[in-house]
């Protein structure tokens, strides 16, 4: 798949879950970036999140030898309105709790690595 014409006005989907949250037996965040990779999306970055609480209050930290099991996991994809509006049914049924963002973004430059 090319991407030469990505740049210009995009959406940043920001996925917020736990580190603990499954789809069908699997880790969610890794449920999600295969739907995506699967629906020919043009990346997608997981990030875990050292501490967190979020609707429970509940405060979740990666101190005391990782003794929390439910860290915070953001999940960023940037990619036109269109596609993430298609996907946005099927989030809905994946993500249990957690919060879904959307942002306008620029993309200033986008290049995939010279293998």
């Amino acid at each position: 798949m090319t991407h030469e014409k990505f740049e210009g006005e995009r959406t940043l989907m920001r996925i917020h879950i736990g580190e603990s949250d499954k789809w069908h037996g699997k880790p969610l965040h890794e449920a999600i970036v295969e739907m995506l990779r699967k629906d020919g999306f043009s990346g997608a970055t997981v990030l875990r999140g050292v501490g967190g609480y979020g609707g429970s209050s509940v405060y979740h930290t990666d101190k005391l030898l990782r003794l929390s099991q439910d860290l915070p996991i953001i999940l960023e994809v940037i990619e036109s309105i269109e596609r993430i509006e298609k996907i946005l049914p099927r989030l809905d049924e994946m993500v249990e709790g957690g919060l879904i963002t959307l942002e306008k973004v620029r993309v200033i430059l986008y290049r995939a690595a010279k293998k």
